[in-house]
């Protein structure tokens, strides 16, 4: 698609051959809005990447991927990018700021985009990358310079999310922490995949935030309205006004009882308003208000459940393919191998090539008809010095016969799982398959296999 002064390129990476008519509909759109956004600038070549599960729109120094109508963000200048930042923004789901470890520095450009996006903090999300160029102990004073400049930046009360890792294909520079990058990079896409779930709700969420903004500006309009006069020195009550802007922002926040985050940008709102002329503006009509107050009170609760109750007959949504696929899957997968999940694909059972240590510890406890006492079990378990919640929640994984008295197979499962917390990893809910003892387990050829593993 070729257009005036810029070249827009549009590929179909669907796997089917048709494309649905409003995804279409949406890529057209956005191609309208950019053009409208970026005004008469000629060097600006895009490229539009339609995916089974959303679509990118990229440029240079500029990529959106949006999931169906919205999802991901990155941007740098080279045209009024606040404006066309502040426009996307209104309309993504998640916004990922991209940061160097060794290049924390936010730049003029990148700290106005981050203003761009005031409104939209629960959307951001920010990444360290080339977290590996740095040891554990630089890393460390680097995530502390990165969240004390974003503090100076983005001004909410909820500490920022920041990603720590390495996105590219090129083998780690230091592997020191490779397993927490691992689940640093599992963490981000999960939560990228998980987007089009709450799709819906989000769409009501932006219904909400659009309500509350409307009611503030009849508000605004209303009382500009209100203070003009009504046939000399009309221009000079206008200039005063605008000049007033904030002290009137904070008497209809008292007056109306409303949060100040509702309100629009001051500063882009006396702009707009030196256009117009407030003898024109219509007056406060309350019952419109009033409907908007029944209808943010009592419907958009209404609307929820049905959201909810239509989310739950379906399969959730996520977002598949490129990075996302296979990613958690296979030996290569985050945990595969480590922790809880070691020996899942052994032959023999893991707990077994220990046990010769445990029995020696459990035989010393006074087994009585082959099976020790919660009172000598927690003797001994008290000594990994484990809080008692999670030596409780051990015992109940290692009792597998829930008769409050542990077998020598059952006690070396629970000193096998004390291993596994003292390594740091986390304890599951329920018993894997492959840790069950086989004495305890429903297939008869476990013992079987088993006792050919001890001989």
């Amino acid at each position: 698609m070729w257009t005036v002064g810029c070249t827009i390129v549009v590929l179909n990476l669907s796997n089917s051959v048709g494309l649905q008519a409003d995804r279409l509909l949406s890529t057209l759109t956005i191609i309208f809005i950019l053009l409208v956004l970026l005004g008469r600038n000629k060097k600006c070549t895009f490229l539009l990447c339609l995916f089974n599960s959303g679509l990118m729109v990229e440029t240079e120094k500029f990529i959106v991927f949006q999931n169906v109508s919205k999802c991901l963000l990155t941007l740098s200048v080279c045209y009024d990018f606040a404006e066309v930042l502040r426009w996307f923004g209104e309309r993504v789901d998640r916004i990922i700021l991209l940061f160097d470890a060794h290049k924390l520095d936010i730049s003029d450009e990148f700290s106005e985009a981050i203003k761009a996006l005031k409104g939209q903090d629960d959307k951001i999300r920010v990444v360290l990358n080339k977290a590996d160029q740095v040891d554990t102990q630089q890393l460390m004073r680097v995530y502390g310079a990165l969240m004390w400049s974003l503090g100076k930046v983005i001004n909410t009360p909820e500490v920022v999310r920041v990603y720590l890792g390495s996105f590219w294909a090129k083998p780690l520079q230091n592997t020191e922490n490779r397993r927490l990058f691992e689940a640093e990079s599992q963490d981000l896409f999960r939560d990228i995949q998980s987007l089009p779930r709450n799709a819906a709700l989000r769409k009501l969420n932006d219904l909400i935030k659009r309500a509350r903004l409307a009611k503030v500006h009849a508000y605004i309009i209303s009382y500009l309205k209100k203070e003009m006069p009504s046939l000399f020195g009309r221009e000079k009550k206008k200039d005063e006004l605008i000049q007033r802007l904030p002290e009137i922002y904070t008497n209809l926040q008292r007056e109306h009882h409303i949060s100040p985050g509702d309100f629009p940008n001051v500063t882009k709102m006396q702009d707009m308003l030196q256009h117009y002329d407030f003898s024109k503006f219509p007056s406060l009509k309350v019952k419109l208000i009033e409907k908007v107050d029944k209808m943010l009170a009592s419907k958009i609760a209404v609307l929820m459940a049905m959201i909810r109750e239509e989310e739950s007959k379906q399969p959730p949504a996520m977002v598949s393919g490129g990075a996302f696929e296979g990613s958690q899957d296979g030996p290569f997968g985050q945990g595969y191998g480590e922790g809880i999940s070691a020996g899942a694909d052994a032959e023999d059972w893991i707990v077994s090539r220990d046990k010769h240590r445990y029995d020696e510890i459990f035989y010393t406890l006074m087994p009585i008809n082959g099976k020790i006492t919660g009172v000598n079990a927690k003797k001994e378990m008290m000594n990994s010095r484990l809080p008692n919640t999670v030596l409780g929640k051990i015992w109940k994984l290692a009792d597998c016969d829930q008769d409050g008295m542990l077998d020598d197979e059952e006690f070396a499962l629970a000193q096998h799982l004390i291993k596994i917390k003292l390594e740091g990893y986390e304890l599951p809910t329920e018993l894997p398959m492959h840790l069950v003892p086989p004495s305890h387990r429903k297939n008869p050829t476990a013992d079987a296999m088993y006792n050919h593993t001890e001989d």
